[in-house]
């Protein structure tokens, strides 16, 4: 099939299973397509992921929290296995009318908070423990510019470059073109970027690198596509430099293992509770070994 075989309708029409990896569970309108309430554990926080690039951003901030003294932080993760389709069960559709990972609820006030996208997510927490954003002024002002531009631009990385380079049905030219092109553009904006900083936004890590970080270092890592060489991505040396200092902090080793469920089965952590689970209950220790 050639990309100029399609020629679109006057109308378009949903045909279920329409192709792609998550065909079975795309679809064209909004809402719960079966009851399932979400679980509780005992801490305030009580977040609801999987750990893609978006729910990695919220675990990595969690223990972000956790390891800088802020207890109040302490939280239970449990998997939503988009797979599956749970993100439409009725539960996590009352906390993301978008049914979308990752979701949180706050339960630390006198009434549960809702909490989805995960910009917002971070913006929350941040603000909540008073920590990986400044509270006024310029550094504020760049560190939600980089922050909104996470959220803005990785849709074209993810949703256009991984999508049709890594899971469409078929290979096709224009699109991974289309895509590769913007997708390297946006790394040399953060080549540029870091070329004289430490971190995205100045001295300082914040919530920035923790939203951006999950999408582009570690797709410069090789972890995100298997695309590193396709894009050329050591071409990036700031960004790389970058990546790797943050992939060397044990709060994102540990916030990269929460909700897992596939790769090594020792980084996989596919619910969190406590500390210690990160010892005692991953997939490795849980399962049996094979004879």
């Amino acid at each position: 099939m050639s990309d100029t075989s399609y020629t679109p309708p006057k109308v378009w029409k949903w045909e279920k299973g329409n192709g792609g990896q998550f065909a079975s569970t795309n679809r064209p309108v909004a809402g719960a397509t079966h009851d399932k309430e979400l679980p509780v554990g005992e801490h305030p926080l009580q977040l609801y992921s999987l750990a893609t690039p978006n729910g990695v951003k919220v675990t990595v901030m969690l223990e972000e929290l956790l390891a800088k003294g802020h207890a109040g932080a302490e939280y239970d993760a449990w998997l939503i296995d988009i797979g599956e389709g749970d993100q439409f069960g009725s539960g996590f559709v009352e906390i993301n009318p978008n049914s979308k990972i990752p979701a949180l609820m706050d339960r630390s006030g006198a009434e549960p908070v809702r909490v989805f996208e995960s910009g917002s997510i971070l913006v929350h927490l941040a603000e909540t423990f008073g920590d990986f954003l400044p509270k006024d002024g310029p550094a504020r002002i760049e560190t939600l510019n980089w922050l909104f531009w996470q959220m803005g631009s990785a849709p074209y990385l993810g949703g256009g470059f991984g999508h049709f380079y890594a899971y469409a049905p078929e290979k096709w030219q224009y699109p991974i073109d289309r895509f590769a092109m913007e997708t390297k553009r946006q790394l040399d904006v953060l080549d540029r970027q870091l070329a004289d900083r430490t971190y995205i936004a100045g001295e300082d890590y914040t919530i920035a690198d923790i939203a951006i970080w999950p999408w582009y270092g570690q797709l410069v890592l090789g972890r995100l596509y298997d695309a590193a060489e396709f894009l050329d991505a050591e071409s990036y040396t700031n960004v790389v430099r970058w990546a790797k200092a943050i992939d060397a902090r044990p709060a994102v080793q540990r916030g990269r293992m929460v909700n897992r469920s596939f790769g090594e089965p020792h980084m996989q952590l596919h619910e969190r509770h406590d500390a210690s689970d990160f010892e005692t209950r991953t997939q490795d220790k849980l399962e049996p070994a094979a004879e």
